[in-house]
């Protein structure tokens, strides 16, 4: 029919625009650590009033892109009233997927890839106003509640790592441990029987590799470098070196006062002796005492099936790759070229 054929129309029509504008689309802020906005849908809301009011807080590029994405993916008409909690590092789709389907009784929770635990209990305090139980908990005594096959050290105390990254959805009188109850399902959902298996034919814990995930998660800027980066990891374990992983710094260095940030950037030659802890891999060998963040799937499939390839070193080039080798003599090299010292 007429109808049909020009809806049809339309609909490649939004594709088409869409894909010019995709630059649009891409998270407002490249810090994956940017922090998490409070935002409600009133009720009676056209997406394109929503579409307006995110870009105005700064939590998407471009209105007319992300109403565009909404009619793309049909969920246009799917936006209902709710309480969210978004960062700025989150793509469109990511913010899409997060506004469709909300019930106006719900606050939507989501948490990043590669956030730590405080940075977790901050968006829980925004939503729910129990950041500090969260923190009690997961920081204290969570350990505990890890389902026996994760293979914890008899001395961990913390949930860091394990409290799975994603969107979530809760009462908003939702408590600190019906929060984490909720992730650590979430995690034992998504760290399959297969991956078990896949650990001990490596001869890892699960809890080991998720703390090699968290430190690949940290380390990767583009997404299909995660299973080389693990492979240098895995490499210099067997060979028995030092990880020398950046990040493990950066989360023994913890909160800095001046910037607010849980992040330490740039890291300075200085901070790599000053930040005494068990968890920095350049003053102790072998992985550190746990995870240092929430790792994403991807960052624990490249764990589980990391790149087939000898490198021990690499050095990032400034444009989110790094340069890889198996030679110390081409990695001293590679970082005079790329990094100047």
């Amino acid at each position: 029919s007429q109808a049909s054929s020009a809806g049809g129309l339309r609909g490649a029509l939004v594709s088409l625009l869409l894909a010019s504008k995709s630059d649009q689309l891409l998270p407002v802020s490249a810090d994956p650590d940017a922090p998490a906005v409070s935002f409600e849908v009133q009720a009676g809301q056209t997406a394109t009033e929503v579409a307006q009011a995110l870009e105005r807080a700064g939590l998407v590029r471009d209105a007319s892109a992300f109403s565009l994405l909404l009619r793309d993916r049909g969920l246009d008409r799917h936006i209902e009233a709710g309480h969210f909690e978004l960062s700025p590092a989150m793509s469109a789709e990511q913010i899409a997927a997060a506004l469709a389907h909300a019930r106006g009784d719900e606050v939507v929770l989501v948490t990043l890839e590669g956030w730590r635990l405080e940075q977790d209990a901050i968006a829980v305090q925004q939503g729910f106003g129990q950041g500090q139980d969260f923190l009690n908990i997961a920081a204290r005594q969570g350990a505990q509640l890890l389902p026996d096959w994760v293979g914890r050290p008899p001395d961990s105390t913390s949930l860091e790592g394990f409290l799975f990254p994603d969107t979530y959805r809760f009462a908003p009188d939702a408590k600190a441990v019906d929060i984490i109850a909720a992730m650590l399902a979430d995690f034992a959902n998504q760290f399959s029987e297969d991956d078990r298996a896949q650990a001990q034919r490596m001869g890892l814990t699960p809890y080991q590799v998720v703390t090699l995930a968290s430190i690949v998660e940290r380390e990767a800027v583009r997404p299909e470098e995660r299973p080389l980066i693990a492979a240098v990891f895995l490499n210099r374990l067997k060979q028995g070196m030092r990880l020398e992983a950046d990040p493990t710094v950066q989360y023994a260095l913890g909160l800095q006062a001046d910037s607010g940030r849980w992040w330490k950037v740039p890291l300075l030659a200085g901070d790599i002796q000053a930040a005494v802890s068990p968890y920095n891999t350049y003053l102790n060998p072998g992985l550190p005492p746990g995870p240092i963040c929430s790792p994403g799937k991807a960052s624990i499939d490249a764990v589980l099936h990391p790149a087939k390839v000898d490198y021990l070193y690499f050095v990032a080039k400034g444009d989110g790759y790094h340069a890889f080798t198996a030679s110390y003599d081409e990695h001293v090299q590679n970082v005079q070229k790329y990094q100047g010292n």
